[in-house]
């Protein structure tokens, strides 16, 4: 077996995994019953999904092509940082625009350290925080 190949084996095995992830994060997304939980789906798997992809499409071009794709390699990185960020992002915006739970979530531990006294919300002027203490 030689490198062309191999690259082509290592390649559609990568594709079809990130496609098979890709399907569970749209199944997630659909069935899951909160919002705190399809992003959860959302961002996990399909980030898994877009890594998987364009990583088997970077080794298919690399070991059958010779060719190294600066663009596919910054395509990762790129979605390895931003997509975690934003998924939370996004959760923690709906959290605190009080967006409910699920009956079937089993505990909100953001809520026990909010309601702390010593706590300190960083997104509050500090004149409202001298009015409440």
């Amino acid at each position: 077996m030689n490198a062309s190949a191999t690259g082509e084996a290592i390649g559609a095995i990568l594709i079809l995994a990130g496609a098979i992830m890709a399907v569970i994060s749209a199944v997630g997304i659909i069935r899951l019953p909160d919002v705190y939980t399809r992003s959860h789906a959302g961002t996990k798997s399909a980030t898994l999904a877009v890594l998987l992809t364009l990583t088997g499409t970077f080794f298919y071009f690399w070991l059958t092509d010779q060719y190294i794709s600066i663009r596919l390699i910054l395509g990762i990185v790129f979605v390895f940082l931003t997509a975690p960020v934003a998924g939370h992002l996004i959760a923690r915006a709906a959290y605190r625009s009080k967006v409910p739970l699920t009956e079937t979530s089993v505990e909100d531990e953001l809520k026990d350290v909010l309601e702390q006294e010593d706590y300190h919300d960083p997104t509050k002027g500090q004149e409202e925080q001298k009015e409440e203490g």
